[in-house]
């Protein structure tokens, strides 16, 4: 090998390691190439003849560019010339190449990267919340919290087999707990009431389908209690659902009449020589004002049925959670177990719609459980002829009840990453739907929203929810039917949970504009939909303990499940503290963690007096008690 700057020709294969000054030149000549603007520098190279079996010469160019030296005057300049144009094509490949390669390196960094959401593809029918809550949609930034459990739960999730879910989750962790005899007798007779008539009971229930629903059976109770007539309950008009439907357009009326005909009298509509009086002249009518919530049957005896017996008809308007569980007759907690689990049958076009929902998610036409039976009624076999799933699905599910809709986020108090934009648009919100409560927070101390957070008060947002699945160990693949309201915030909050679970669909994803036509302004149908969905599901999941629709739907599950349909209820609190070690907590810690958080939620409970099993807050879901 020769001197550094030899007038020879290097050859072939050559190769001095001595080479810094070299390359130093090199590279002095390289730049002032470019200065000056060489034209085939900037030629676009084409496929040409060039032949991919002749081998790069990567090796020969690094060979050469330590031999030159600008000492050597022209006819170095020269070869210089020739031989930069000579390997112009091998210089452009090698950094193509590396282009390529630095490209590819970020591409798969970003694929387990939780931030890189917006570009991601999505399935054909992920969950879009196009049109859903459009004014409260930041389209700019997607607020996340937990970016680093976020990029945690991503890198174990790819880490697993996706053909298998690993979770225990997707059965009861404690069957004993879900396979008690149903404390209600669908045929049993409550002695002594039907004939006994002291007057007449009407209720205009207010609230949701859930609510309402928990005030017809409450209603049936308290009738029993009285010795009374029960009119077919009423629904208000709310300007929060804004739902005109009446107890005969979500509930099937003869077959709640005649399941509880040997218990209360029921009649469609108040006599015609009782409709014209003036109840809150003659003192009948009774708001949630002046009944206290969760009313024991001793205040109904006491105050109410005084009234009644004067008067011969009562009025409760509004009616909300104003009959208690503690301390109740068994007999009437049998009583409000048979209207909630028997009585109350969805209508043919709620149960054939919902019929249709099921198959879709599960992709098969077959009963699956006695949750169908009870749900879908004689639907359950029923589909168009030539109908298919309109999205590819396995045949298992989980329901997720996220409760993140914005007057639940509002009322809540807490903060949730939006910064100042957050802040204004929920102040509005209170302003105008809870004056109440902004006038009740003036006379109180406030709690920060760090306090509120840890004390459990605060609803999970869809990216701690996702982090609970993943924490439980549900794969990627996961089949998630997401219940509820317009989510506050749009896609953009949705962006962490489908990062994870990109298979999310909701009602508006499985069924066609033509099949929810009916439903239409009519949100309480659409949530008995939601209803059937959940409770016919492999697992559910709840984010809210105190939601009605969670609440019904476990005690439904429970009820009809044989032991087979559970339920996970993370405890918000449990969850803050957990949450809380976000910037040090490992992974394997984080999982732990929350398994036994929900495990605990599905511990079984030993009763004092007559060895019944039962679990906490089954006494609230299933309306009954364990005798």
């Amino acid at each position: 090998m020769g001197k550094q700057g030899s007038p020879k020709s290097p050859r072939p294969g050559s190769l001095s390691l001595d080479a810094s000054s070299g390359l130093k030149e090199y590279q002095l000549r390289w730049n002032e190439m470019l200065q000056n603007g060489d034209p085939s520098l900037g030629r676009r190279v084409s496929g040409g003849e060039y032949n991919w079996d002749k081998p790069i010469f990567v090796k020969g160019f690094k060979n050469d560019s330590v031999k030159y030296n600008a000492s050597k005057g022209g006819s170095a300049g020269k070869k210089h010339l020739w031989w930069l144009l000579r390997h112009l094509r091998s210089i452009i490949f090698t950094f193509m190449l590396m282009g390529f390669l630095l490209l590819l390196d970020s591409l798969i960094f970003s694929l387990f990267d939780p931030t890189f959401l917006e570009n991601s593809p999505n399935p054909s029918k992920a969950y879009d919340a196009k049109g859903r809550n459009a004014a409260y949609d930041d389209q700019e930034k997607s607020p996340v919290l937990y970016s680093r459990l976020l990029h945690m739960a991503s890198l174990s999730l790819a880490e697993k087999d996706p053909e298998e879910d690993v979770s225990k989750f997707w059965k009861e962790q404690f069957p004993q707990a879900s396979t008690w005899k149903p404390c209600a007798d669908k045929n049993a007779k409550r002695a002594g009431t039907v004939n006994n008539h002291t007057g007449f009971v009407l209720v205009s229930a207010n609230g949701g389908l859930n609510q309402q629903r928990v005030a017809v059976c409450n209603a049936v109770a308290v009738a029993s209690l009285l010795n009374a007539t029960l009119v077919i309950p009423k629904f208000l008009y709310s300007n929060v659902w804004k739902d005109p439907s009446q107890f005969s357009d979500i509930y099937q009326e003869e077959t709640f009449m005649n399941t509880l005909k040997d218990d209360i009298n029921i009649i469609k509509e108040l006599p015609s020589h009782l409709r014209s009086l003036d109840l809150e002249a003659i003192g009948s009518l009774v708001t949630d004002a002046d009944l206290a919530k969760e009313a024991t049957p001793d205040e109904y005896i006491k105050n109410i049925l005084p009234i009644l017996l004067r008067n011969g008809i009562v009025h409760f308007l509004g009616f909300g959670n104003r009959l208690g569980f503690d301390p109740l007759p068994s007999d009437l907690q049998k009583l409000r177990c048979k209207c909630n689990f028997h009585a109350l049958k969805f209508v043919p076009k709620i149960q054939k719609t919902g019929s249709l929902l099921v198959k879709r998610i599960r992709k098969h036409d077959s009963a699956r459980s006695m949750l169908d039976k009870q749900l879908l009624g004689n639907f359950i076999s029923s589909i168009p002829s030539g109908e298919q799933a309109t999205i590819a699905s396995p045949s298992k599910y989980l329901a997720l009840h996220l409760r993140f809709e914005v007057d639940m986020v509002a009322y809540s108090m807490c903060d949730f990453g939006g910064g100042e934009n957050e802040t204004r648009e929920l102040q509005a919100y209170r302003e105008e739907h809870f004056p109440l409560l902004l006038e009740r927070l003036k006379k109180m101390k406030p709690l920060s929203p760090a306090e509120l957070r840890k004390m459990g008060r605060c609803p999970l947002t869809p990216e701690e929810a996702a982090l609970v699945l993943a924490g439980l160990r549900f794969s990627r693949r996961t089949y998630i039917y997401l219940a509820g309201s317009q989510i506050y915030g749009g896609k953009s909050r949705m962006r962490p949970i489908i990062s994870l679970y990109p298979n999310i669909v909701t009602k508006e994803d499985l069924l066609s504009p033509t099949e929810l036509a009916p439903f239409k302004n009519f949100s309480s149908q659409l949530a008995a939909l939601d209803f059937i969905a959940c409770a016919a599901s492999d697992v559910f999941a709840m984010t809210d303990s105190g939601s009605q629709l969670s609440s019904l739907v476990s005690g439904f599950r429970t009820y009809y499940g044989g032991g087979n349909a559970p339920t996970l209820r993370p405890s918000k609190k449990r969850l803050a503290a957990i949450l809380q070690e976000n910037s040090t907590i490992k992974w394997p810690s984080f999982e732990n963690r929350v398994r036994k958080m929900v495990e605990e939620g599905q511990r079984v409970h030993i009763r004092g007096f007559g060895r019944s099993i039962y679990r906490q807050p089954r006494c609230k879901e299933c309306m009954c008690k364990h005798q």
